[in-house]
């Protein structure tokens, strides 16, 4: 019997670890082959040169022409997800709970090539996303493709493609800490030290080399705050509702558009060319709505947008993000959303207490991110990370979770996990204990059980389980002592029927029943036991002291207690600092015990 712990964790935690600082290298490397991929991608379709030089879009001498542009880009994307593969569709993050859930976090060689490379040209054509869903998703596929070098489990696997998925994360952004609180909030679905540590590892790997790639500083450097008070906290939770209910109208336009886009009668590989001709558009009328936007975000920060600007890039860009990531291109959704939420901001500016210039734009980015992907603390230390500026800690907290709130009460799923959803995959986004985990076989077993004596002849036994009463379908053997020797079932009594060399209806059942046993122990835990009756598959098990003398009897409807403990504690309810009389109404399960 395994000795109980708080962790489960051994040794091989190291092994994962040493191979997370792979993971976080690779990372690192894939990231700034996107970005320069990007960068390419803009100067070819929007200049006509082969050039890594940042130049923006808006600049563009096409004119009219730049309509066509991200047309021709979105029907290369097409084609590459209809005759390369259809996973590199979508904004990465879903895709990337989808092989851990479903695919046992495996995650193929042509996806990590093709993902980068589609949303480089997916961006580099106009398209109105970012950068770090589809690295992401390329972080977690190189984690996924050197973990399946390796002999490891799924649930290893798992570590090493969230730890990539971090690395890379934090390679585009530097917020290592925000990383990896994505990590545990939206990927791993478990916290235990054998995924956490390597992604722990990674990101900091990633972290550390990133500074020789790219420039070390905050991406977005900002130093403004809020004194606490009163007005202060209520506008900060005004804020966090007003985005949390922007996080759902977006929701709904892009699941909305891409309900449109399955009436359509063409094949879905033409889809995301109508999605670039919006796109296109959408560009003639404001061309910032276009690429990544980063220039937008430090513009909303230093509060150089006036409100029809700021209202104009708002609009515009949530429209064509909407329909591209509906019709099924390839691109993120975490920098518009800080567009939308800083844009949002900056017009609510007006309306709330004085603050430095470009702090409601902040906590207007961080609250939309963080209702939207369902992730409170990982925008609010995003939001940190990302600018630097820890005295607005508070304030993002406080947004982000109004934002959470709003979102958790209004919508039944979010942007990342609804696309899952429609796939047929349901997705529990609470965590707590297992109740296997903290409930002692003591506890659940059957005390005092019905045994059959190991003296009883097979006649007896037959007749004892032919007769006309209630018989369970097995029952301990013991000996006049009360050690268990054998369990003895109605399978074993019709198998006597049906041998042709049937034992002697006199024989002994110490001499004939087979004295390989599984035994619980009431100091076990109740998950232990079921993993074991689970792995052999046995329904009933004896409970046995350390003499080996029966105590108690365990079988699946006791195991079915432990679970249902946990979900009378979740429903009843009671008011207890009552008087004798007055007493809270209890809905109390009903739970049969043999």
């Amino acid at each position: 019997m395994p000795r109980p712990g708080d962790f489960t964790a051994d040794t091989r935690v190291l092994m994962l670890m040493a191979v997370a600082v792979v993971v976080g290298t690779a990372a690192v490397g894939t990231a700034w082959v996107l970005l320069r991929l990007i960068t390419l991608c803009t100067n070819i379709a929007y200049y006509g040169r082969l050039s890594l030089e940042a130049l923006p879009i808006s600049g563009s001498p096409l004119g009219w022409g730049m309509v066509v542009v991200p047309v021709v880009g979105c029907l290369i994307i097409g084609l590459m997800a209809r005759f390369g593969s259809e996973k590199i569709r979508g904004h990465g993050i879903p895709e990337a709970i989808e092989a851990i859930l479903i695919g046992k976090s495996r995650i193929s060689a042509k996806v990590a090539v093709l993902k980068p490379l589609s949303s480089a040209i997916s961006i580099g054509t106009g398209g109105p996303f970012g950068a770090e869903g589809p690295i992401i998703m390329t972080g977690g596929a190189v984690g996924s493709l050197i973990a399946q070098t390796i002999h490891l489990s799924s649930g290893e696997r798992k570590a090493l493609l969230v730890a990539g998925a971090a690395a890379g994360m934090t390679a585009i952004f530097g917020t290592p800490l925000a990383a990896v609180l994505l990590a545990v909030e939206l990927l791993l679905f478990e916290w235990k030290p054998r995924s956490f540590l390597p992604v722990v590892v990674a990101a900091a790997v990633a972290a550390a080399e990133r500074t020789l790639l790219l420039d070390p500083a905050p991406l977005f450097a900002y130093a403004g705050q809020m004194a606490p008070s009163v007005p202060a906290f209520l506008s900060w939770m005004s804020v966090g509702l007003i985005m949390g209910l922007g996080s759902g109208l977006l929701t709904a336009m892009v699941y909305g558009s891409e309900d449109l886009f399955q009436k359509l009668p063409i094949h879905w590989m033409w889809w995301p060319m109508i999605g670039g001709l919006v796109v296109g558009i959408g560009g003639l009328i404001e061309p910032s709505a276009l690429g990544v936007g980063y220039d937008n975000i430090r513009h909303l920060l230093s509060g150089d947008l006036v409100f029809k600007a700021a209202l104009l890039l708002l609009v515009v860009k949530a429209i064509i993000w909407a329909v591209a990531l509906g019709s099924g291109t390839s691109g993120g959704v975490l920098a518009p959303l800080l567009i939308f939420g800083g844009a949002l901001g900056a017009l609510l500016t007006p309306m709330l207490p004085q603050a430095d210039v470009g702090f409601w734009a902040l906590l207007g980015m961080a609250a939309m991110m963080g209702g939207t992907m369902r992730a409170p603390l990982t925008a609010t230390l995003f939001g940190v990370e990302l600018t630097g500026d820890q005295h607005a800690l508070l304030p993002l907290l406080i947004a982000c979770a109004i934002a959470y709130a709003t979102t958790v009460l209004l919508l039944k799923r979010s942007i990342l996990t609804e696309k899952i959803a429609r796939r047929g995959l349901h997705i529990t986004r609470e965590y707590q204990a297992d109740p296997f985990e903290q409930t002692w076989v003591k506890d659940v077993m059957v005390k005092e059980p019905d045994a059959v004596d190991a003296s009883w002849s097979v006649g007896q036994t037959i007749d004892y389980f032919m007769s006309t009463e209630h018989r369970h379908k097995s029952y301990p053997v013991v000996t006049e002592d009360g050690v268990v020797i054998a369990m003895v079932s109605r399978g074993d009594v019709l198998a006597w029927f049906g041998q042709n060399q049937a034992p002697d209806r006199e024989a002994i059942l110490e001499d004939v029943l087979d004295p390989n046993l599984l035994f619980g122990s009431p100091n076990e835990l109740v998950g232990h036991l079921a993993d074991r009756m689970a792995e052999s598959g046995i329904g009933r098990v004896p409970v046995v002291d350390a003499a080996g003398r029966l105590v108690g009897l365990v079988a699946r409807k006791d195991l079915l207690a432990a679970r249902a403990r946990r979900t009378a504690e979740e429903r009843d309810r009671a008011r207890l600092l009552v008087g004798q009389r007055k007493v809270g109404r209890v809905e109390k399960a009903k739970t049969v015990r043999p």
